[in-house]
């Protein structure tokens, strides 16, 4: 089958779809991790209170607690790296066979699509779940960088290197969560993109379901309230 043949099966609404689906998550990212002066998202808000548990850990003796954060976060990155993993063996073994997901969508949309097409809409999930789980994999490593400063970091809070290490500490440990939450992300578009499956519409529906969800989380949430609280 050539190109055109291929492209000829698609409409500009599909195309359209597609395109918007792929702004949106870059699109959010940025606002996410770029956010208003005025209004900080909620990554934002947490990577300042990270900065500031590596300024409080410099001055703690006894840091089990710490070490005991460290190893949920990383557990955390390897639990979503591997079920990342399963789901592309999952969608790898559908690819190559659609059958059973072609009765599905010609029940739902009355439509019988050619084989290929369904298996380059599941190639869109693929392609963002497989951007989650690099960006689990690298999370995970990220946060072992972080444990390995924060071990490095001497006990005696008057050492010359003890807040610079604590800070670059920090500074890792921002980067490691930026990496997990756009794993996150990749995985909530994965979602939108399943919705392809039953055609173009239902897909830019299920994009900005996607985008308003993130949206309030970061922007309108009641944990967003909560760390904007003052102190009383």
């Amino acid at each position: 089958m050539t190109i055109d043949m291929l492209i000829a099966q698609f409409s500009r609404l599909d195309a359209a779809a597609v395109l918007t689906t792929l702004l949106a998550w870059f699109a959010t990212t940025h606002l996410i991790e770029n956010p208003p002066k005025n209004r900080p998202s909620v990554s934002r808000l947490m990577a300042f209170y990270r900065q500031e548990w590596m300024v409080h850990y410099v001055e703690r003796n006894v840091r089990v607690f710490d070490a005991q954060i460290m190893g949920n976060l990383r557990q955390s990155t390897a639990f979503f790296a591997s079920s990342s993993m399963i789901a592309i063996g999952g969608l790898v073994a559908l690819i190559g066979n659609t059958d059973q997901i072609a009765g599905v969508t010609k029940d739902l949309t009355q439509t019988a699509e050619p084989e290929f097409v369904l298996e380059l809409k599941l190639v869109l999930i693929l392609v963002f779940i497989g951007n989650a789980f690099l960006k689990f994999v690298w999370s995970h490593r990220l946060f072992g960088y972080c444990a390995v400063l924060m071990a490095a970091v001497p006990n005696d809070a008057n050492h010359p290197a003890a807040l610079s290490r604590a800070q670059k500490a920090g500074a890792i440990n921002i980067t490691a969560s930026r990496s997990f939450n756009r794993g996150i992300r990749a995985i909530y578009f994965g979602l939108a993109a399943a919705a392809w499956l039953l055609g173009p519409i239902m897909l830019m529906l299920g994009v900005c379901v996607t985008v308003i969800v993130l949206g309030r989380r970061e922007f309108a949430s009641q944990s967003r309230a909560v760390l904007l609280q003052e102190p009383r």
